[in-house]
């Protein structure tokens, strides 16, 4: 028997086999074609029961059987499995054009919307209504016959070119390493990199130390490393990632996908991609977003050109380098950042070993929403490193399973997410908890040291774990708004405000202890990650609105005359650009988070959710970091709601007021 066909609690991932996925999917689609039949052929009047929430309870053995199968695609992957997902992606996004374009299903979900005045709905009935209808109309149901065949050809297209791109961003990080066997060149390297690069060599039977382009060998190398020659090697490399003459080049790819994502808005009636996007966020409009960016970078350029001025200086005085390079960033700013705060990010590493990291932030997740965190070993998992958790509330009601995966491995893909195996929902009565996620690549223990994190692994482990909080606490009744289902602008909200809690005594002296002596981290050191968190915030603000304002220019117009990925980038960072452009290098060519990731016409929300969570922890800071009165309030109104209401609504009711960017100005020192 097929076990993902079977019924299961939490995913059976010992016992699910490549073989598995194909029917399984195939068998999923056809068991929600029967519910969405079913709908269609009720001869009873259209309801708000009959149809709208039984389209939205449609699918749910599909939805578990691909969220396993996506999950390990990114999480645990191998030849395979992306085989299978270049086979099944177009399956998916046919079927899920069957179900919008379906004429008959959307005359009956219409025929609810239009009568809704008279329906006396609650707000969350509401949401899910019009939520449901703008799905359909936004994704072709209006159109006519030929048209509607136009948009599934499209969107077949799209969803197999974003996997493909995925898998060469993938290949090419792989497919580079840097062998070096001469103990000089490690020369600046911190100790526990050197030994990470030399257990890679070891893993591939080499004699010597192997640096990869995953984090956490790339980042301390171009960080660190004094052999400037290895440090532009490298950073060439990462640049280059599918921008090279050879078959996992991307150029083609990205000019293909903002064509057809033009095509599709203008098809459905909206300008461009961009305007498309927008209508269903936060920010509604290209240009709002535009004039948002704008904005900063007004605030933020003049910060940027004189710390980058500072840098150039430094790096002259030091190494006489004249003309600072993009390999040189990094190293220099964490010198100069060491001898402005006498701050090394190594002197700080022992203080944060990931165990201890992983207790402070489920203290801190009780101190606020009294969730409490057990360890257990009885739950099936796709790795061994893999760690189970049950979550409760402080009356023992059982809140979530929460799965936690931190190490990088080759199946893997770079940097972290938080993702979910089941959703929350209210169903037949019963509240359905949610199966969260996070997925990190934080360097894994050694012989002789424990899995030691930097200070930005921290505020990465905060982050997904804000996220996996959004989706634990969820408590909504329909799934399709549950947790993080929310516009995509408001999504970092929880995430970006929970790495506030990592800059404060009060909370470092939950975790933060020496893995070998168990000392508190001296407060010294507190006050100089305080100080040193706005250092370099110009030209840290300056890279995110330039990759913003990237994302807005390939989406925000018509992209029919450009040939070059190259020179079309190389004029949209004009207003942003500090260092000097490399010719062999192409950020757009590895841009997962717009040609692969949700992010096309969104990379602005992370700015956009920055002025959010600054004026959220403004607010706990005025009255305590763990004061339960704000706390409760946030998670009444914002972390337990989901999308059932308009995130500016939420906010207001949370916050009383609306945000105000002044928060952040302070907070990054631009003010």
């Amino acid at each position: 028997m097929n076990p993902l066909l079977q019924d299961f609690n939490t995913a059976p991932f010992s016992k699910i086999s490549n073989d598995d996925y194909k029917p399984a999917i195939k068998k999923g689609i056809e068991i929600a074609k029967a519910e969405i039949d079913e709908i269609i052929n009720n001869s009873v009047k259209p309801t708000f029961e009959n149809t709208t929430v039984a389209l939205d309870f449609s699918g749910e053995k599909l939805n578990r059987i691909t969220s396993i199968f996506f999950n390990l695609n990114s999480a645990e992957t191998n030849e395979g499995i992306q085989k299978i997902a270049q086979e099944v992606s177009p399956w998916l996004s046919e079927f899920a054009n069957d179900i919008t374009l379906n004429e008959a299903l959307f005359k009956k979900v219409k025929a609810v919307y239009d009568v809704r005045k008279n329906l006396d709905l609650t707000p969350e009935q509401d949401m899910l209504l019009d939520k449901q209808y703008k799905r359909f109309a936004r994704n072709g149901a209006n159109l006519n016959k030929v048209d509607k065949n136009k948009l599934r050809e499209i969107d077949a297209k799209l969803s197999k070119l974003s996997l493909k791109f995925g898998e060469n961003v993938l290949a090419e990080t792989n497919a580079f390493e840097m062998h070096l066997t001469n103990e000089e060149d490690l020369a600046g390297l911190p100790e526990s990199v050197i030994e990470a690069a030399k257990e890679v060599a070891k893993l591939k039977v080499k004699e010597g130390y192997i640096f990869t382009l995953d984090y956490p060998s790339y980042i301390p190398f171009l960080t660190y490393a004094d052999n400037r020659e290895l440090r532009k090697k490298m950073a060439i490399a990462a640049g280059k990632k599918a921008f090279k003459d050879n078959d996992f080049n991307n150029e083609q790819i990205v000019l293909e996908i903002v064509n057809l994502r033009y095509t599709r808005a203008n098809l459905l009636g909206y300008k461009t991609h961009a305007h498309f996007v927008l209508e269903e966020r936060m920010a509604e409009t290209p240009e709002k977003v535009i004039e948002f960016s704008n904005n900063l970078l007004e605030k933020a350029k003049p910060a940027a050109l004189k710390e980058f001025k500072n840098l150039e200086k430094y790096a002259k005085k030091l190494d006489g380098i004249e003309q600072l390079q993009k390999w040189d960033g990094a190293y220099y700013s964490e010198k100069l950042k060491k001898e402005l705060f006498d701050l090394d990010q190594e002197i700080l590493k022992p203080y944060f070993k990931l165990e201890n990291v992983i207790d402070g932030v489920f203290e801190i997740a009780n101190k606020l929403f009294d969730l409490k965190f057990e360890e257990v070993f009885n739950i099936d998992k796709y790795h061994e490193d893999v760690k189970t958790y049950n979550v409760t509330d402080t009356n023992e009601n059982f809140v979530a399973v929460f799965y936690a995966d931190f190490h990088p491995r080759k199946g893997k893909r770079n940097g972290a997410w938080m993702t979910s195996y089941k959703s929350q929902q209210i169903k037949n009565g019963i509240n359905e908890r949610p199966q969260v996620s996070i997925v990190c690549n934080f360097t894994k223990p050694t012989e002789t040291k424990p899995s030691l994190l930097t200070f930005n692994e921290v505020t990465t482990l905060f982050h997904e774990f804000g996220h996996a909080l959004h989706g634990m606490l969820a408590n909504t009744t329909y799934n399709s708004l549950s947790g993080t289902s929310v516009s995509w602008d408001f999504v970092e909200l929880p995430s970006q405000v929970l790495e506030n809690w990592c800059y404060e005594k009060e909370a470092l002296e939950l975790f933060a202890k020496h893995y070998e002596t168990g000392e508190v981290i001296p407060m010294k050191y507190v006050e100089k990650i305080k100080e040193s968190a706005s250092f370099h915030e110009g030209m840290q603000t300056l890279r995110q609105l330039s990759f913003g304002l990237l994302d807005m220019k390939w989406h925000g117009q018509n992209p029919s005359d450009i040939e070059s990925v190259k020179e079309f980038e190389v004029e949209a960072f004009k207003e942003t650009k500090l260092y000097p452009d490399v010719a062999e290098n192409c950020m757009s060519t590895a841009f997962s988070h717009i040609f692969q990731g949700g992010y096309s016409a969104g990379y602005y929300s992370y700015k956009w959710a920055e002025v959010l969570d600054a004026d959220a922890f403004e607010y706990f800071l005025e009255e305590g970091i763990f004061n339960k009165e704000v706390a409760t309030k946030f998670k009444d109104n914002v972390l337990s709601k989901g999308g059932t209401e308009k995130p500016m609504k939420l906010y207001k009711r949370f916050r009383g007021k609306e945000p105000n960017s002044d928060a952040l100005l302070k907070r990054s020192g631009l003010l």
